[in-house]
């Protein structure tokens, strides 16, 4: 199918599945699930497939097995277009509406290394600036920090936000703007990940190294 936009019934179904989480009701509105929400961001990512690459469209279920919270379904859903390990780009719905961007959103020890190495050396420079050309478009730095320095490394570090994260994404957040029930959301989105893709590739580099 070609991607015409996420309908108003895909906000709807996370609205009520926010309030009622149970198998029950996603069982009942299942034909929902595939029509409004699943439909939709399969053709959406299929139409980004030939410049980005194929995505993976999670599953609905979360995994309860080490959580207090055992609500079985999650509340959005994603689909991710995978660079790297934990690194590449992400769209997804929800009742919030749409959410798109870019980055790494998990670094194993030798990762986070080797990122935190490039960011402080003389490629941090290049890095830095990518960074916020991807800001000046309107994506937003996110990811979980750590509140001090890392070990080894100076607070007074010209690049220290930077090196404090542990995962570092890029995102936009499009809501429920009427945009996102049409087609025209299609080429937000690859905007978007146009917009982060110098630092996706540079991520790449670093973290692979």
């Amino acid at each position: 199918m070609s991607f015409a936009g996420f309908p108003e019934e895909a906000l709807e179904f996370y609205d009520r599945l926010e309030l009622e989480n149970t198998r029950e009701y996603f069982t009942a509105h299942k034909s929902v699930y595939d029509e409004a929400v699943r439909a939709p961001l399969i053709a959406l990512t299929n139409a980004l497939a030939a410049e980005f690459g194929a995505a993976k469209i999670f599953r609905p279920n979360r995994d309860v097995r080490f959580r207090e919270d055992k609500s079985p379904y999650k509340t959005h859903q994603g689909a991710f277009v995978q660079v790297g390990e934990a690194l590449g780009w992400y769209v997804q719905v929800s009742s919030a509406g749409v959410l798109s961007g870019a980055g790494f959103y998990h670094a194993a020890p030798e990762r986070l290394a080797a990122y935190r190495s490039a960011v402080a050396g003389p490629a941090g420079d290049v890095f830095e600036r990518l960074v916020r050309d991807a800001e000046g478009s309107g994506l937003s730095l996110e990811g979980d920090r750590l509140k001090t320095a890392p070990r080894g490394y100076d607070r007074d570090h010209p690049r220290i936000d930077l090196l404090r994260h542990r995962s570092l994404t890029l995102m936009r957040d499009h809501g429920f703007a009427p945009v996102i029930h049409t087609p025209a959301i299609l080429d937000r989105v690859r905007d978007d990940w146009r917009a982060a893709r110098p630092v996706v590739e540079w991520l790449d580099a670093a973290l692979s190294t």
